[in-house]
C-alpha cells in the first residue's frame, strides 16, 4: 500500500510517498480503506522528530482518517464491510489502509461528506475531552488561542453552544473576523497586549477556562488572565516546553494549570471520548449549532505542500489529505 514515509527527521522535504506492508488486523480492530486524512500540528512535530508515537504504534504520521471498513476483526460487532467511518488514531493515518481499535471508530456526522469528515474527529475529541477535563460550565467565560485554526474554530462554537462568553486570539484582522463569524464575543490580536484587552472586555473578570496551544510562551500571561477559580489547560507547545510559573499569582486566584495529550490516552479512554463525540457533537453539527469552518484539500502526493501550508500560519480551518 501507499504511505507517507520519512527519509529522516526534518522539514517537509523528508516526506515521501512509498510502499509499505498493509497492517495486520488484531481481533478487536477494523481495517479502514482511507479516503482522507486530517493534518494536525502534531504531524509537523513528529516529522521534525519532536513527537514520537506511543510504543507499539505505527511510525507513519497521521492521527485521524475517514474511509470505509475494509475488514473486521473477529471480536468486533456493529460494523459491516463498506460502512463509511471516521477514526481517531495514535498514528498511521497517512496511508491507504489503517488498522485501529473498533472503539475509536464512529460513523461520520450525518450529511457531511467523507473528505470533510476526515478533519473533524481529532478536533472534536480534543475539545470535548479537555472541556470535560476542566469542567467547563454553561455560561462561563472561555478563551481559546488560535481561534481561526482547526481547534480554535471548533472550540469557539462548542463553547457558544454551552452559552459561554467566548474570547479568541488570532494574528490578522481576517482571522479575527473569522472568529467573530464563528461566534466569538471578544476577538483579540495576539500581537497586542491581549491579557489587558481580555481583562477590559470582561470588566476585570478574566477567563474561567483557557484552552491553550502555545505552552511556555503564554504561561504567565494565561495565569494572569485567569478568573478566580479559573482553569488553564495546555494542549500544545508551539511556544516552547519550559516556562516560568508564578505560583503566588496562581495561588491568589485558586487557579488550576493542567496539560493533556489525546494521543497517549489509553484505548478505553479514547473509545469513551469518541462515543461522546458521536452522541453530543455530531447532533450539534447536524442542527447547525456548530458550522464547519471549511478545509483546504491536498492530494496525498502533495503532502509536503500541506505541511508547508499549515506551518505558514496562513491556514484557516482544517487541512486534509485526499487519497
Amino acid at each position: 500500500m501507499r504511505a507517507i514515509t520519512l527519509t529522516q527527521f526534518g522539514g517537509p522535504e523528508v516526506l515521501t510517498v512509498g510502499d509499505v506492508e498493509r497492517p495486520t488486523l488484531k481481533p478487536a480492530e477494523v481495517l479502514i480503506r482511507t479516503a482522507a486524512a486530517g493534518v494536525n500540528r502534531a504531524d509537523l512535530l513528529q516529522r521534525q522528530g519532536h513527537y514520537p508515537p506511543p510504543k507499539g504504534t505505527s511510525e507513519i504520521i497521521g492521527l485521524e482518517v475517514s474511509g470505509h471498513i475494509e475488514e473486521i476483526g473477529e471480536d468486533v460487532t456493529g460494523w459491516s464491510v463498506g460502512d463509511p467511518c471516521v477514526a481517531l488514531l495514535a498514528g498511521g493515518g497517512y496511508a491507504d489502509y489503517v488498522a485501529v481499535d473498533a472503539g475509536q471508530v464512529i460513523p461520520p456526522p450525518p450529511g457531511v461528506d467523507l473528505i470533510t469528515a476526515a478533519g473533524l474527529l481529532e478536533v472534536a475529541a480534543t475539545v470535548i475531552s479537555n472541556m470535560d477535563h476542566v469542567r467547563l460550565a454553561d455560561g462561563e467565560t472561555f478563551l481559546v488561542h488560535g481561534g481561526a485554526g482547526g481547534i480554535g474554530s471548533f472550540a469557539i462554537q462548542y463553547a457558544k453552544s454551552r452559552g459561554c462568553t467566548v474570547a479568541a486570539t488570532a494574528g490578522t484582522e481576517e482571522k479575527l473576523e473569522v472568529c467573530r463569524e464563528l461566534g466569538a464575543d471578544i476577538a483579540i490580536d495576539y500581537h497586542d497586549d491581549w491579557p489587558t484587552h481580555l481583562r477590559e472586555a470582561t470588566e476585570g473578570h478574566g477567563a474561567d477556562v483557557i484552552l491553550d496551544v502555545m505552552g511556555a510562551k503564554y504561561l504567565d500571561a494565561n495565569v494572569t488572565s485567569l478568573a478566580r477559580l479559573g482553569r488553564l489547560v495546555v494542549i500544545g507547545l508551539q511556544g516552547g516546553i519550559k516556562g516560568e510559573l508564578n505560583l503566588n499569582k496562581l495561588l491568589s486566584k485558586a487557579g488550576t494549570v493542567t496539560a493533556t495529550s489525546l494521543r497517549f490516552r489509553p484505548t478505553a479512554e479514547k473509545a469513551a471520548i469518541c462515543a461522546r463525540v458521536r452522541d453530543e457533537v455530531w447532533p450539534l453539527i447536524s442542527s447547525g449549532q456548530i458550522r464547519l469552518a471549511g478545509e483546504t484539500r491536498f492530494p496525498i502526493e502533495r503532502v509536503r505542500e500541506a505541511h508547508e501550508w499549515l506551518a505558514s500560519g496562513e491556514n484557516v480551518g482544517k487541512i486534509v489529505l485526499t487519497f
